[in-house]
């Protein structure tokens, strides 16, 4: 068996020796053979451009909840997601990307210094007056400007396209407690201007800018980019924060609830295949008695079935402890 058919199966190779030890931490170097990656750890397999490496892990979903996908697409509504850890909620847009062949995934991912400019373009003007003074050096031609202006991922969503791009603005109730508010405009109008852009003389009015993927660059008309097709944008929330009601008003909301041991039982077998059941009612026992509301992430279910079915003993010491760690509390 190759290791890529290993690795489908869900199953791990022990090292020569038949120990499934990697590391040992007795300070003696050896060479090992990793053993293949777990299928949702395959990350590119083959470089960036295999389509293996895009191939999105198997989602479920209840048709309930799927109804409300629809509703926001329908809509041309932003999907508001929430739900605890591990329930799938960034897992979502990709798997909406892939099913509507609506092609890669614009991720904004935000943090406490995120902005709406951040995402919408960023203009490089000290890189563009460095290499000015260069060619001035030398030619003394000006470089473009569209060289120096790269749209981010939510710009790039908003581009003039027939059909919709998916953006996924992960974990917004990270930001600035503001930047919901901010979003209020871009998502009413679906537009953004780039005064840098709109600023240019006549002859000049259509400069072509680097998008959020770099190997595209787009026109850009009087600095102004308008979306034909509001994008599907998928929002997550760990509900840090409350958001403010002028931005629920303008979002569906999707709240994803933890599966129960019947969809657990789905999710394994659709990672690892329905032969990964046999022999782990164990394991799900322990995990469900493990769980509290937030407390462990479906992911690590399939790591301990995964470390199991490789022939693993995760009864050994600290190891099951280890892999189904609480996720709530000090570390």
């Amino acid at each position: 068996m190759t290791a890529a058919e290993s690795a489908a199966n869900g199953r791990t190779t022990p090292s020569s020796n038949g120990d499934w030890r990697l590391f040992r931490g007795d300070g003696e170097p050896r060479a090992v053979a990793f053993p293949p990656a777990p299928p949702w750890r395959r990350l590119h397999p083959e470089g960036p451009d295999d389509p293996q490496a895009s191939r999105p892990r198997p989602y479920l979903i209840d048709p309930d909840d799927a109804d409300i996908v629809n509703a926001a697409l329908h809509l041309r509504r932003p999907l508001l997601v929430t739900g605890h850890p591990g329930t799938g909620k960034s897992s979502l847009a990709h798997a909406i990307a892939h099913e509507l062949a609506l092609g890669r995934v614009l991720h904004w991912p935000v943090n406490s210094r995120s902005t709406l400019q951040d995402a919408l373009y960023h203009y490089d003007a000290i890189g563009r007056l460095r290499e000015a003074n260069l060619r001035r050096d030398t030619d003394g031609s000006e470089p473009g400007i569209g060289q120096y202006v790269r749209l981010g991922p939510l710009g790039s969503a908003l581009l003039a396209v027939d059909r919709p791009k998916v953006l996924l603005i992960d974990e917004l109730d990270k930001g600035d407690v503001d930047l919901p508010n901010d979003l209020l405009t871009v998502f009413e109008e679906g537009q953004f201007e780039i005064p840098e852009l709109s600023r240019l003389p006549e002859e000049h009015s259509t400069v072509h800018v680097q998008t959020d993927n770099l190997s595209e660059a787009t026109p850009v008309v009087r600095g102004r980019v308008r979306c034909r097709e509001f994008p599907v944008v998928v929002i997550t929330s760990n509900g840090e924060r409350e958001f403010p009601p002028a931005f629920l008003r303008r979002c569906i909301r999707l709240d994803l609830p933890e599966p129960d041991e019947e969809r657990l039982r789905d999710i394994v077998a659709a990672h690892l295949g329905h032969e990964a059941l046999d022999g782990i009612d164990d394991l799900l026992e322990e995990f469900l008695g493990r769980r509290a509301p937030g407390e462990l992430a479906t992911d690590q279910l399939l790591n301990a079935v995964f470390l199991r079915k490789g022939g693993i003993d995760l009864d050994a010491g600290r190891l099951l402890d280890a892999v189904l760690h609480q996720l709530g509390g000090a570390v």
